[in-house]
């Protein structure tokens, strides 16, 4: 009986010392995830600091903005970016992408490493001419926002000033036409086909890609 018992007693201290393990390796992992929670928010505001100093006695001869949340540099003003149906740059944004985009890549070199990707995101109304069909309508946007935003990433490319950063532009830029997925709507809830075309760069950070690191260790 005294040798069932102590057995039982040896048992019970394994599994203890056990349940303590998993629980001290669940509290790391926690604190890990916490550390670079905090870390992003930091980068977060940084990249926007950077970005607002760099910029904001551009933005309103621009028409744009930077949201801080999302870090979307947005240009706003549809007949400054394309004509209406086009995806070819108009002369106007040429000269403002000729201006922005050497200065925007000076400001994201300082975060190369906390950068995962940079997307070109084009966005357009709900409206496709006389077509009443959502669905045409919807698609037919994306094509045309998925174009622009390819006419853009083809311009950016081109710069002169950019040349030695091509390669991380490859890897790093994503053209993206989100159609009219993100639409602008005015105080009673109702489309501004105006404010809805758009064009913006996002940045996205790899905090994620580290938790999901983390998680799977």
């Amino acid at each position: 009986m005294t040798g069932l018992m102590v057995v039982f007693l040896f048992v019970s201290i394994a599994l203890m010392r056990h349940a303590l393990n998993e629980r001290d390796k669940v509290k790391i992992e926690r604190d890990k995830v916490k550390s670079i929670a905090v870390a992003y928010q930091q980068n977060q505001v940084a990249i926007y600091d950077a970005l607002d100093k760099e910029f904001s006695n551009d933005l309103t001869k621009w028409n744009a903005q930077i949201n801080k949340e999302t870090l979307s540099f947005e240009f706003k003003s549809p007949d400054i970016l394309f004509a209406k149906g086009s995806y070819e740059l108009t002369e106007g944004f040429e000269s403002v992408l000729g201006d922005f985009f050497p200065r925007y890549m000076q400001v994201l070199n300082q975060f190369k490493e906390s950068i995962n990707e940079v997307r070109i995101e084009g966005h357009t109304s709900s409206q496709w001419g006389d077509i009443e069909d959502q669905d045409e309508a919807y698609f037919n946007n994306m094509a045309l926002s998925q174009a622009r935003t390819r006419s853009v990433l083809s311009y950016i490319q081109s710069l002169e000033e950019i040349k030695s950063q091509r390669d991380w532009i490859r890897n790093h830029v994503a053209a993206v036409g989100l159609s009219s997925s993100k639409l602008i709507l005015d105080d009673n809830g109702v489309e501004d086909s105006d404010k809805s075309r758009r064009v913006s760069f996002r940045v996205n950070t790899n905090a994620d890609i580290q938790i999901r690191k983390i998680i799977e260790e």
